[in-house]
């Protein structure tokens, strides 16, 4: 399969190498270009969980012409970015089926003003990298992705999908109902991003600190009231899955955390700004989310 990978990020290239050493033709197509010209020049270096590294060779550029022709086109850019990103693509789209596994809400949303709304697959994924220099990307966390169609019912489409990620090392399933997927993983973020980017802590704090549990009790539990307001289905027990996770990642920088720590812009806005603004709509009370979502802008400001 020819695919274009839209965001040359820790996770673009870490799904792009993977999908190109499974015999994909995989082109990354990123914003700034000291990572695509050292990709294109010596290949992408993956340094696995077990700290083996292996090079696998793939196109990389930053001219957005690139994407045309080929199949499938990934979206892998931080959310704030969608909308400008698909302006770019957008003109050399032709049919392409356009997957997002992107962090926060909205995404799905953005990339359908440019696309036809079937086309639109949409998912989740719990893996982790980090993007060392460039050309070197470092894979930290292996965990699930799920994906679905987002206007449309499943189909065999996206089970083909799933199956292709699957086989590049990418575990993949076919989710019910993806929205409630995408819901999931936003309300765990929601829960840990903000709290350890502001704090300065790995996620594993927040499963054994009592200020951070509280923290994720309450943030959590605030944004599913108004993920039920919104019509998805949310878990009994979502406070334990955020801790778990924590848990589970103990040893990880977040990557809103990584962000501000670089001085970068965050996606607060597409995760606990998200729950703020929602929640307005249904007159849901999000003090806790909204107190986290202004700190987190605050420090970006003083960083600007």
């Amino acid at each position: 399969m020819q695919i274009a990978v839209l965001g040359a990020g820790a996770m673009g290239s870490l799904l792009g190498g993977f999908l190109s050493g499974a015999g994909h033709d995989v082109t990354l197509v990123g914003r700034s270009p000291a990572h695509p010209r050292a990709v294109a020049e010596r290949g992408l270096t993956i340094v696995g969980l077990d700290g083996v590294e292996r090079t696998v060779s793939l196109d990389a550029t930053t001219d957005h012409a690139a994407v045309a022709g080929t199949n499938l086109l990934v979206v892998f850019v931080k959310s704030y970015d969608t909308d400008g990103a698909m302006a770019g693509v957008a003109p050399h789209l032709d049919g392409e089926t356009v997957l997002t596994l992107q962090n926060g809400l909205g995404n799905a949303e953005t990339i359908a003003e440019y696309v036809a709304p079937e086309r639109v697959v949409a998912g989740t994924t719990a893996q982790g990298a980090i993007l060392e220099t460039p050309g070197r990307v470092r894979h930290t966390g292996d965990g699930p992705t799920a994906l679905g169609r987002y206007f449309a019912p499943n189909d065999a489409g996206g089970e083909s999908l799933a199956a292709m990620l699957s086989e590049a090392g990418v575990e993949t399933s076919v989710a019910p109902d993806v929205r409630d997927a995408i819901w999931e993983k936003v309300l765990v973020n929601v829960g840990i991003n903000a709290v350890t980017a502001l704090a300065g802590v790995t996620n594993g704090e927040l499963a054994v600190a009592p200020a951070g549990r509280r923290l994720v009790e309450r943030a959590v539990s605030e944004a599913a009231l108004v993920a039920e307001a919104e019509g998805r289905t949310v878990p009994g027990d979502i406070v334990a899955r955020t801790e778990a996770v924590a848990e589970a990642t103990a040893a990880n920088h977040s990557s809103m955390r990584q962000d501000l720590e670089a001085g970068r812009r965050t996606e607060i806005d597409q995760l606990n700004g998200a729950i703020v603004e929602r929640a307005a709509a249904h007159d849901v009370p999000t003090p806790v989310n909204e107190t986290l979502a202004d700190l987190v802008r605050l420090a970006e400001s003083e960083q600007a």
